[in-house]
């Protein structure tokens, strides 16, 4: 019992043990999803495959970044600022589009990587840099001017790729950090209205890519909407909604297995959590993430600092924005906007992100005394 008291005091137990149960979820959903993408012309575990090595590298992660002191990274600041323009950069120039979006780099032909998902950690880190810096002096007209020009050239070569998705997870988190960094409520009215003036300037001007457009006139007037247009959520909804109390049973999935589903192992995973495992299978995760939300809630409110627990908020903030928007893509409550689902949906760079993002808030737990 010493050594478990011992153990828990150093590490939040419950946090990895939720963290492993959302990837374990992740991976047989991933699998469920994409067993019919290669039947005929490839290996029908190749997804599988590439989640579990992304998932065995995310836990070296978890490992690496838990046991590293999280106070050190805020001396080098200009440095990751730099390194995350950098890599941001980067993608522009040697970057795979795919979709439309030129948001990857290749890595042989095994393994894709997404700078745009580390990305979110850098800004995390340097903006919990920034605001611990100043801690109480964050009232002026300045200080709001500093912090939109700290995210804004991140965010604009991400827009360039075009990324509209992890734009908005950008101002996600400048909003949830700038709350816990004690901005006042006159600043967040100044942005709101910034980003008014920007959409509509976004729409009139036609700064927006075709695609992008019809995501959102979708979500704003779907019955109006062009067949294809609407395609992707009608498709969602049935497979949610044919899930019903208790599911068609894990692997057993219709619209997945006959391709009906866009999207299926990554923008639109939680339709085949609902439509194979039904309103208890996807009640069971949405309880998961509530339960890794309010363990870092706890984390950063026993944060021994302003730094450590800016970095937690950051981290909180965008896991709630993600996964308010992605499941509420899939039930017509949100625009499409391509933002996966943390822990769950297909994906390298994310899953490792995430991972890494749990590294951080053990970092934070371990030191919470010290």
């Amino acid at each position: 019992m010493d050594l478990l008291s011992s153990i828990n005091r150093r590490v939040d137990l419950m946090m990895v043990i939720v963290a492993l149960l959302l990837c374990a979820y992740g991976v047989i959903m991933v699998f469920s999803a994409t067993q019919s993408l290669h039947l005929s012309s490839g290996d029908p575990y190749l997804h599988l495959k590439k989640q579990v090595v992304s998932l065995f590298i995310g836990v070296i992660a978890i490992v690496i970044i838990s046991i590293s002191n999280y106070n050190r990274w805020k001396n080098h600041l200009i440095s990751i600022y730099l390194l995350n323009i950098s890599i941001l950069a980067l993608v522009l120039l040697i970057g795979k589009t795919v979709n439309g979006a030129k948001s990857w780099i290749e890595l042989g032909t095994f393994f894709q990587f997404q700078p745009s998902e580390l990305s979110k950690l850098l800004l995390i880190v340097t903006l919990a840099s920034f605001f611990a810096s100043r801690k109480t002096q964050l009232n002026s007209i300045q200080d709001l001017v500093l912090a939109l020009v700290h995210v804004s050239l991140p965010l604009l070569l991400v827009l360039a790729q075009p990324d509209l998705g992890t734009g908005l997870c950008f101002i996600a988190i400048l909003l949830g950090m700038m709350l816990i960094a004690g901005f006042p409520a006159r600043h967040f009215a100044i942005i709101f209205l910034i980003g008014i003036i920007i959409g509509f300037s976004a729409f009139h001007f036609q700064l927006l890519e075709p695609h992008q457009v019809e995501r959102l006139t979708v979500f704003i007037n779907p019955n109006n909407a062009p067949r294809d247009a609407i395609y992707n959520l009608v498709q969602s909804k049935i497979a949610i909604g044919s899930g019903q109390f208790s599911g068609k049973g894990l692997f057993s999935g219709t619209q997945a297995k006959l391709q009906f589903l866009p999207e299926r192992h990554t923008d639109f995973i939680f339709s085949v959590v609902g439509e194979e495992l039904g309103f208890l299978g996807a009640s069971f995760l949405l309880l998961l993430f509530f339960i890794l939300i309010m363990r870092g809630l706890r984390t950063a409110a026993y944060a021994k600092n302003l730094f450590g627990t800016l970095l937690v908020a950051g981290i909180v903030s965008l896991w709630i924005f993600q996964i308010m928007i992605n499941v509420g893509m899939t039930i017509g409550l949100m625009p499409i906007t391509g933002i996966p689902l943390p822990f769950i949906s297909y994906g390298n760079s994310s899953l490792i992100t995430h991972l890494a993002a749990i590294g951080i808030l053990l970092s934070v737990y371990a030191r919470r005394f010290v």
